[in-house]
């Protein structure tokens, strides 16, 4: 086919027409020839087919706004749709979209470039293009920062003892199908209604959840978790974007703030994100739970409260520091530059063992070597008798009034009211229900106030105090390798400005993973000069400046919300120190990369800024950070049930119980004050193992 047009499912015929016309402007060279274009309509199609209804209709909405004559005349100047203008003009009117002034005209822009990118750049063809090679697990490492740390170069006893602490060998060949722990129901095991009792109910297998989950079941409570991602360990790994992105991240990766200018990844199988994390292990400054403690007034929290726990937690997960024999280029490339500029970096802690440094945490550990609540936390709570429900996703919570025979009140119980679904195919298996005295919210800082929601609990600080670490990147061009799709992504850090504002607050740079899609959808642009950024991945070290976001306002600044038709919808917006934070921050990530040798800098700024000196350094610091002005995302999303003593403005007492609710707590990154300034994951973990313990006894 050559233009969609015989395409089933979402969109009518012109809107139809409309992603064929983009898709040719944004991916051009797979129209040449035959224009046939590789088939990429089709996988558009296919994945809107696929993608959860309130995506596929924000982008069937997105093509219809640009095939609006309308909305053409406000963005260019012309009453003429997309389809309207030749095809030899549509690159300069999709360039326009992206650089309107109109905020909503750049997310159309945005979401739509996006999609089709990120689509194609999953695929094998797009793959074997840019040169990538196959997985890890079928084939020997090609480059020294891949495959398990040796110590050829340097045989001394201090290096060989290192290696062997932090990488105990592991098998590498393709594991076999393994059945679920026993302690595992799957989608398929139900149908019709269930009610079931349980002592405890755990919403949420991640970070907060699995650990909540281990504590209760091992103080000889009954404990059931509910899940609404499937269960998926080492054998179902691909390392395949492809493969893996639609089953283990929320929404298929494609979760959004409203208008497009900060995406979310968020983890959305069982283990949540600590199975698609990049291992990077942060204790939370004490600086910050001194503010905590003292200026909002949360007693619990110190740094003295929370250091048990903290190493606790480290133990479980063995966390441990990555040998500098073990970094990447683009790790390395932060150590080198911080120390040719009097810069304050470190090598960071990672929770791995038998590490192959693959560069694919993002997609699950296929060898079993990142200590994810998987292989940790769960298997401690199903030792201890835990049931886990797989693909139930809970819609509400009930409160259920008791009555003594002698007539008097009992302690209500709660009734937890989810649906089984194919977490696939969306298709309903049955409905459940699960009575307890105790539930404990750990669904994430999207899906915890939206289920308080719709269960009647929400309003004061329910919902609101949305923190998401703002994040966007720099990448540096190389004359040597760095081929970063392989190697451990976050090795290193420099936070030389992690408290640079009057409030303590600032930014910090670290490393990721860079597979081709997420790398499509962060470099900016479409078209040839696009493509060729890609086809310099190999020589691309990527850089992500993180600011902790809330500086200089107790307000909040972004909100998780139901409208009125029951859609969930996200907003977030910057302070002025924040922008401020994000401008210094990215202009310092470039002059990082400069500092390492890299012989140009890229931002993600639309359109792009280069840095080769001092002139490119300003430009970048002065470019526009509105939003869909500069790609931002999240993996940290956190504080919109946060922990408090005014239910006016916080979602949880100190003991993690929502305001008037006894019994009912919130164990996840929603619980979280303020934004933590470092990757949450540890935090996370000894907040929620602190108070699950101190519920339990």
């Amino acid at each position: 086919m050559t233009d969609g047009s015989t395409l089933r499912g979402p969109l009518n015929a012109t809107q139809r027409s409309t992603l064929a016309a983009v898709a040719r402007t944004v991916l051009p060279h797979l129209f040449e020839g035959d224009g046939a274009g590789s088939g990429v309509v089709d996988l558009v199609n296919d994945r809107l087919l696929q993608a959860p209804e309130t995506v596929t209709k924000d982008l069937t909405t997105a093509l219809s706004v640009l095939d609006s004559r309308v909305a053409g005349l406000m963005v260019t100047g012309r009453p003429a749709s997309f389809l309207d203008h030749p095809a030899q003009r549509r690159e300069q009117v999709f360039a326009r979209w992206g650089t309107s002034w109109i905020p909503a005209a750049r997310t159309v822009h945005q979401a739509l470039r996006r999609l089709i990118l990120t689509t194609w750049y999953a695929t094998d063809g797009a793959r074997t293009e840019l040169g990538v090679h196959p997985p890890l697990h079928g084939r020997s490492p090609v480059v020294p920062w891949e495959g398990p740390l040796r110590s050829e170069k340097d045989s001394s006893l201090e290096v060989v003892a290192r290696a062997r602490s932090f990488d105990a060998p592991v098998p590498r060949a393709n594991p076999g199908r393994r059945p679920a722990p026993a302690a595992v129901t799957g989608p398929d095991a139900i149908s019709g209604n269930h009610a079931i009792t349980a002592d405890v109910v755990v919403i949420g297998s991640g970070a907060g959840g699995a650990v909540a989950a281990a504590r209760f079941a091992e103080s000889h409570r009954d404990v059931v978790i509910l899940e609404a991602g499937e269960y998926l360990h080492a054998p179902d790994f691909t390392e395949l974007e492809r493969d893996m992105v639609p089953r283990l991240y929320a929404e298929q990766a494609m979760r959004t703030t409203a208008d497009a200018s900060v995406s979310l990844l968020q983890g959305g199988a069982v283990g949540g994100g600590t199975t698609v994390n990049w291992m990077l292990m942060l204790r939370p400054a004490d600086h910050v739970l001194d503010e905590w403690t003292h200026r909002l007034h949360l007693p619990g929290f110190s740094p003295g409260d929370l250091a048990g726990q903290l190493d606790r937690v480290a133990a479980e997960v063995n966390a441990r520091t990555v040998p500098y024999e073990a970094h990447a280029p683009s790790n390395l490339a932060i150590i080198e530059g911080a120390r040719a500029l009097g810069w304050r970096a470190r090598t960071a802690m990672i929770n791995a063992r038998g590490c192959v440094r693959a560069g694919t945490c993002s997609l699950g550990c296929r060898y079993d070597a990142k200590q994810s609540a998987l292989l940790t936390h769960l298997p401690r709570a199903f030792a201890a008798g835990a049931r886990l429900f797989a693909g139930a996703s809970v819609e509400r919570i009930a409160i259920i009034e008791r009555d003594h025979p002698s007539g008097s009140k009992l302690p209500p119980r709660k009734r937890v009211h989810a649906t089984v679904r194919d977490p696939r195919s969306g298709d309903v298996r049955g409905r459940l229900t699960v009575d307890a005295p105790i539930v404990v919210l750990a669904a994430g800082a999207v899906e915890t106030p939206v289920i308080l929601q719709r269960s009647g609990m929400g309003g004061g600080g329910v919902g609101r105090y949305l923190r998401l670490h703002p994040t966007t990147g720099v990448m540096g061009q190389y004359a040597e390798e760095a081929y970063p799709l392989a190697g451990i992504p976050q090795s290193a850090l420099c936070d030389e400005f992690a408290t640079r504002d009057a409030n303590g607050h600032g930014f910090w740079i670290e490393c990721p993973a860079l597979q081709p899609a997420i790398a499509s959808a962060a470099l900016q642009g479409f078209g040839a000069p696009h493509r060729e950024l890609m086809h310099r991945l190999k020589n691309t070290r990527p850089f992500i400046v993180l600011v902790r976001d809330g500086s200089g306002s107790d307000a909040s600044m972004g909100a998780v919300r139901l409208d009125r038709g029951g859609r969930v919808r996200i907003t977030h917006r910057l302070t002025g120190a924040d922008r401020e934070n994000l401008r210094l921050g990215i202009e310092a990530a470039a002059r990082l990369h400069l500092a390492a040798g890299a012989h140009e800098a890229i931002s993600l700024h639309s359109p792009i800024v280069r840095a080769t000196g001092e002139a490119g350094l300003r430009a970048m610091r002065s470019a526009s950070v509105a939003p869909n002005r500069v790609a931002l995302f999240s993996a940290h999303v956190n504080g919109t049930c946060r922990l408090g003593v005014n239910p006016a403005t916080s979602g949880c007492s100190p003991s993690g119980e929502r305001h008037g609710v006894r019994g009912l707590y919130v164990m996840d990154g929603s619980l979280l004050p303020t934004a933590p300034g470092v990757n949450p994951q540890w935090t996370i973990m000894a907040i929620a193992s602190l108070l699950a313990e101190r519920a339990a006894h």
